[in-house]
């Protein structure tokens, strides 16, 4: 069985922490989501299920409701589901990969959204296998779509392909910079946004941005991607030639920011989730650019910065825990990976 992806060492070794492929498709029987009754949720929930059983026992399934705060905290933590998907009051499932690299939401803003999610540069295979898993439910349920516009979405900037594929990036040097400013509209003349560690309506931690296709219809899933990868291209070029600037006028400044951080999360008795990643953040660059000679810790950067959030810590602490209990627990974790 393969590794989680942030796992997998290709996470911490270029700007691409990973790469992901979704997919937002309706079953055509039921109704869209704001207007699906509970008793058509359930019927869908269990049509949906069967429809993945062609899988074979690829995914083993979840209901959501069921989970207490903390363990949905860890699947939000870990971008299995959205925070969308928690707050819907209908009945709602997960259907989940034993990698946890492949999921399906069921009953989210969609009534399937189909994900698959793969370390670093990865996105061909991404879309491989999600694109798989796609034609097998179809092969067994018929999915609303029109022979014009393409498959039909509960928003209308998914309807088409119903595809999104996206890039988490590291910007530690551009983040912050007039250049920067400048890129967001550049890239949003090619359909392309930057959004938050977590998707739409969330803010950026630690320099790390999601880059992906803002609309769908109209384009193939070849041409997306296409699209996608040469934007990031651009935006990365971007990234290294302020950190080269960087490294050339203001080395001494990088070398104290890189070593400072590394010496509050190896000392540490007590720190935010914030400060924390964003410290993290610049450990990671230290490492990308050899600037920092220290011991890599066991585990991947980013990995670390999901294991500090709050429903990772309360969950190897076996119970809820206050903001400061949290950021106790959190640092000396911090202090035994560094």
């Amino acid at each position: 069985m393969s590794l989680p992806w942030y796992q997998e060492p290709s996470t911490d070794e270029t700007q691409i922490l990973s790469s992901r492929i979704r997919f937002a498709r309706n079953i055509k029987k039921y109704p869209f989501h704001q207007k699906l009754s509970v008793e058509d949720s359930i019927l869908m929930l269990q049509e949906a299920r069967d429809s993945v059983a062609l899988a074979g026992d690829l995914f083993h399934s979840l209901d959501i409701s069921s989970l207490g705060l903390t363990e949905q905290s860890v699947f939000l933590e870990k971008h299995i589901v959205s925070p969308q998907l928690l707050k819907n009051g209908l009945p709602k499932g997960l259907l989940i990969s034993d990698d946890q690299n492949i999921s399906i939401m069921l009953n989210e803003e969609d009534h399937l959204r189909i994900q698959s999610i793969q370390p670093g540069e990865g996105l061909a295979k991404a879309f491989e296998t999600a694109n798989k898993i796609d034609d097998l439910i179809e092969e067994r349920v018929e999915f609303a779509f029109h022979q014009k516009y393409g498959y039909l979405t509960a928003c209308p900037t998914n309807v088409g392909t119903g595809m999104r594929a996206s890039y988490m990036i590291h910007l530690p040097c551009l983040d912050n910079t007039e250049t920067f400013r400048n890129t967001l509209p550049e890239i949003a003349k090619f359909g392309i946004i930057l959004r938050g560690i977590y998707g739409e309506g969330t803010g950026s931690m630690g320099s790390i941005y999601q880059i992906s296709n803002q609309n769908t219809l109209g384009k193939s899933e070849s041409e997306i991607i296409e699209v996608l990868q040469n934007v990031t291209t651009t935006v990365i070029t971007k990234e290294m030639q302020a950190r080269e600037s960087l490294i050339l006028t203001r080395r001494s400044f990088l070398e104290d920011k890189i070593y400072r951080a590394y010496g509050i999360l190896s000392h540490s008795r007590k720190i935010s989730a914030k400060e924390a990643i964003d410290l993290l953040s610049s450990i990671r660059l230290g490492y990308l650019i050899g600037i920092l000679d220290k011991p890599r810790p066991a585990k991947q950067i980013y990995q670390i910065m999901m294991e500090i959030q709050p429903g990772h810590l309360q969950r190897v602490a076996g119970a809820e825990m206050s903001e400061e209990e949290r950021d106790v627990a959190r640092a000396s974790y911090l202090r035994s990976m560094f």
